[in-house]
C-alpha cells in the first residue's frame, strides 16, 4: 500500500500528550496517529449505520422527529422528578 507524509499542527499540549502515550504503549507518533484516526473512521461509519437505521424505523413506524424530540423532553422532564 502507497503512503504519503502529511504534516499536522498540534498545540504542543496535544502533542506532549500523544508522545506520552505513544511512549506509554511503545509505539512512535505516527502509528499512534493512524491507529486514532482509524478508530475515528471507524466509530463514524458505525454511527452513520446507526442513524440510518433508525431514520427506516423511524419512517416505517411512522415517526417523526419533532415527536422523538418530545419523547426525550418527557423523558429527562420525568428523571428530573
Amino acid at each position: 500500500m502507497k503512503s504519503s507524509t502529511v504534516n499536522i499542527s498540534f498545540n504542543d499540549e496535544l502533542l506532549k500528550q500523544i508522545d506520552e502515550v505513544a511512549q506509554e504503549e511503545s509505539r512512535s507518533r505516527s502509528e499512534l496517529i493512524r491507529e486514532a484516526a482509524r478508530t475515528y473512521i471507524d466509530r463514524r461509519k458505525k454511527w452513520n449505520q446507526v442513524f440510518a437505521f433508525s431514520e427506516k424505523q423511524a419512517k416505517k413506524q411512522k415517526i417523526a422527529r419533532k415527536d422523538i424530540a418530545q419523547e426525550i423532553s418527557s423523558y429527562r422532564n420525568e428523571q428530573k422528578k
